[in-house]
């Protein structure tokens, strides 16, 4: 690739395979490392790669926003089509701009009232179900936002299939490490390799039940104003034409996994956090109490709940569940100071934005308060963002934020966690920021 000189700071690679082992031990400490040591623009080789890393608001908005259309999605994501296909995560140009539009109504204020009724069920289940003891959260958080994801968008009932849904999600996001490695699209084809084989199987368990549902559906006839029926009746504008099966089962696998994998990591996070900080807790739960009559928190309860949503906010903050963006340059693209030629990989990471101490002072301190609205308006808009940016923003933002804040007032109406003594705590970055070993909690009744 060429690049003209200087070329920004960063560290010395080794010849062929660059900084790529050091990565793949640790991506998340050892991009902070790289912000901490070389700044704002940082030039990282890993393999024949080159990367930059962006640690300044006003680049990462570049990328995102302002200069969006020098850029197309980078090497994870164009290796996820394997699993997902054209879905609105892995799409791009026109044909990406046509399903988001489909799509969008979904997500319209109308809707997520409908919606705000079904995660509070679901939540309340669950609250109802609990017993005093040891619980695994994570495992917890995936299946609520499972069957939340599949009842809201599909008006489907996944109970019976959770398990194996689960199980599948789980194979494929697991299988997305090793999607990175070199020459994977070759390695995917050797069906005796272990991930080769999980991924196969994971694929062919989703198809089957996703199909199964487009064709329950399809055969029904009935309008049940949620996504698969707005997109089942969707017409082109140009030409007529509806959506194929595949198309379909594109954007429902994609929702399916993005629906429920981010707010489940988010949660599962949360509740850790606060298990930590009980008088963090303590407030969130007073604000939890209010809700009159001890019934069901619902879309009209969701303004009062502020200092929930703080408590969300900071979580995501620190425990982003999307922890990096990724985007190939097709264009040349200037930065810091610097012109840089098409072909480059351009990263904004939002768990290392997100603890840059000129944005946020004592950055490894859990304080809800960073989220007051005096607070936001004095910051930059891309010192903190979660769920991305520009026109790719992540659709189920206002959902995610509105499931999030339910499920919590919800369960923590009657029930507070605490961490298992001696439990290990760590992240493990895939696609999603998910822990390491598990979140091994003990249930106690308020």
């Amino acid at each position: 690739m060429v690049m003209t000189a200087p070329a920004p700071p960063g560290p010395y690679a080794r010849p062929v395979l660059g900084l790529l082992p050091e990565f793949r031990r640790d991506p998340t400490g050892f991009l902070q490392r790289m912000a901490t040591q070389y700044g704002e623009l940082v030039h990282i080789r890993l393999g024949p790669q080159n990367i930059y890393l962006l640690n300044h608001p006003d680049f990462i908005k570049d990328l995102l926003v302002t200069h969006n259309d020098r850029f197309v999605k980078s090497r994870i994501l164009q290796r996820a089509k394997s699993l997902l296909g054209e879905g609105l995560l892995t799409s791009e140009g026109e044909f990406h701009l046509r399903q988001r539009r489909l799509s969008q109504p979904a997500f319209h204020r109308d809707r997520l009232i409908g919606y705000s009724s079904v995660m509070a069920q679901f939540a309340g289940a669950l609250r109802d179900t609990l017993v005093p003891g040891a619980i695994d959260m994570d495992r917890e958080m995936m299946r609520l936002t499972l069957g939340i994801v599949a009842k809201t968008l599909c008006n489907a009932d996944v109970a019976a299939d959770s398990g194996t849904i689960a199980r599948a999600l789980n194979d494929a996001v697991e299988s997305f490490g090793f999607m990175m490695l070199p020459f994977a699209e070759y390695l995917e084809r050797v069906p005796f390799l272990p991930f080769s084989r999980k991924l196969v199987n994971a694929r062919r368990t989703l198809d089957s039940i996703i199909y199964r549902i487009i064709a329950e559906r399809r055969s029904s006839g009935r309008d049940e104003g949620d996504l698969l029926s707005m997109l089942l009746m969707a017409r082109d504008e140009a030409d007529g034409s509806t959506m194929t099966d595949l198309q379909l089962r594109d954007e429902l696998l994609t929702l399916f996994l993005a629906g429920h994998e981010t707010t489940a990591t988010a949660l599962t996070w949360t509740w850790y956090l606060l298990s930590q900080h009980p008088e963090i807790e303590a407030r969130m739960h007073a604000e939890i109490d209010a809700v009159p009559g001890g019934r069901l928190p619902g879309f009209d309860d969701y303004p009062n709940l502020g200092y929930t949503e703080m408590v969300l906010a900071e979580s995501m903050r620190l425990f982003p569940p999307a922890w990096s963006v990724g985007r190939r340059s097709i264009a040349e693209h200037q930065v810091g100071g610097y012109t840089i030629a098409p072909g480059a990989i351009f990263v904004a990471s939002q768990w290392v934005t997100h603890r840059n101490p000129k944005y946020w002072p004592d950055p490894e301190r859990f304080d809800p308060e960073r989220f007051r609205p005096e607070a936001r308006e004095g910051r930059h808009k891309f010192a903190y963002f979660p769920f991305g940016g520009g026109p790719r923003v992540c659709i189920g933002e206002r959902f995610a934020w509105l499931e999030g804040v339910l499920i919590l007032a919800t369960v923590a109406r009657k029930w507070r966690f605490r961490l298992v003594p001696g439990h290990r705590v760590e992240p493990r970055p895939l696609i999603t920021l998910r822990t390491r070993y598990g979140m091994r909690m003990v249930a106690e009744r308020r």
